[in-house]
């Protein structure tokens, strides 16, 4: 569970870390501060394999990105690194190989718990099968295909918004608890 003495940390993860993972990454980031709630969340990426390591986004999720004044020029892709297992809260697998591939890494029944697709988080696919909430790779497709991933993403981004927002309301409410019970110990 997270501590309120450091930020809820959350990363999004796919392939190779320039299409989806970085698009989730910074929509996340833009949606927490709307929210207020950005000094108390912590957001990134990476890919499941380094085939892309060291690179920029790719132009097409950029240019997706600025068509909602979202900037994407800073994102330099990277490997998913096994330590960020037990470093991260929540674990957003943008699809479901990517998701296999996470839970079958993870050290421990804690650390698969982390785990979760991005698109649980959307109402409209929330109950379905696993492949139905994957957001299939736009790399080989054209400007259409980094559209509808956008659109996927965003129609997530608010039920990652409340479920951290709850989570950050549990862990405040635990802390003011305990300051009590010390208080009435004193």
């Amino acid at each position: 569970m997270n501590s309120v003495t450091r930020p809820y940390r959350i990363i999004t993860v796919c392939t190779g870390n320039i299409c989806r993972s970085p698009m989730a990454e910074i929509m996340l980031v833009a949606a927490f501060r709307a929210k207020g709630l950005g000094d108390e969340v912590s957001v990134d990426s990476a890919g499941t394999t380094g085939y892309e390591a060291g690179r920029p986004i790719d132009h097409r999720a950029a240019r997706r990105l600025a068509i909602t004044k979202l900037g994407s020029h800073h994102h330099v892709a990277r490997e998913w690194q096994a330590p960020w297992f037990r470093e991260r809260d929540l674990i957003l697998a943008l699809d479901v190989d990517h998701y296999a591939w996470l839970r079958d890494a993870a050290p421990d029944q804690e650390s698969m718990d982390k785990v979760r697709m991005l698109r649980s988080f959307d109402p409209l696919v929330s109950g379905s099968d696993l492949l139905d909430q994957g957001i299939e790779d736009p790399w080989y497709g054209g400007h259409a295909d980094f559209d509808a991933v956008w659109h996927q993403i965003h129609g997530a981004v608010p039920g990652i918004v409340d479920y951290v927002g709850e989570a950050l309301r549990r862990a405040s409410l635990h802390k003011e608890q305990m300051q009590q019970q010390v208080r009435s110990i004193s």
